[in-house]
């Protein structure tokens, strides 16, 4: 019988401290969310800096605009973002929370304009002549997203 307890409490104890661990890590949002958040890009333009090649090098950033609905009850962050097209993406808002995630709140809207909340592309390689430009958006909750944002007139969501 002392045998059959020995084989047995091994694994036992194994499984209590593993389960223990496993929930002091969902416990500390480790785990993530449990609930699916569902996200959807209703809007995405990259205007062009100038209308002349040599006007739009003299400019090192290119703003966009980008609307992204949160379709679930859950809210989430964007909280980096990439394009093969520029060196850095910078996430701007204006105030003290500057620098921070952007929040999409539950069943809400994150609107992204060079006036408000911003996604920045910092000294982009010339993408004026190309018809769209890749976008790479990396949520907390969602993953990761890709786009491509078409090229605008200067200015022009």
């Amino acid at each position: 019988m002392r045998d059959v307890l020995r084989a047995v409490a091994g694994p036992v104890i194994c499984a209590v401290v593993v389960t223990g661990l496993l929930a002091a890590w969902a416990g500390t949002g480790g785990g993530g969310t449990l609930t699916r958040v569902r996200l959807q890009v209703t809007e995405a333009a990259v205007p062009m800096r100038a209308f002349t090649p040599q006007a739009a090098a003299a400019v090192p950033t290119a703003a966009t605009f980008l609307t992204i609905q949160n379709l679930s009850g859950t809210p989430d962050e964007l909280v980096a973002a990439r394009s093969p097209l520029a060196r850095r993406v910078v996430l701007r808002q204006p105030g003290p929370a500057a620098g921070g995630p952007l929040v999409i709140p539950a069943h809400g809207t994150l609107t992204l304009t060079p006036l408000g909340d911003d996604l920045v592309l910092q000294q982009p390689s010339p993408y004026e002549t190309r018809a769209t430009v890749p976008l790479t958006l990396t949520f907390r909750h969602s993953g990761t997203v890709t786009i491509d944002a078409p090229v605008t007139g200067p200015g022009t969501p």
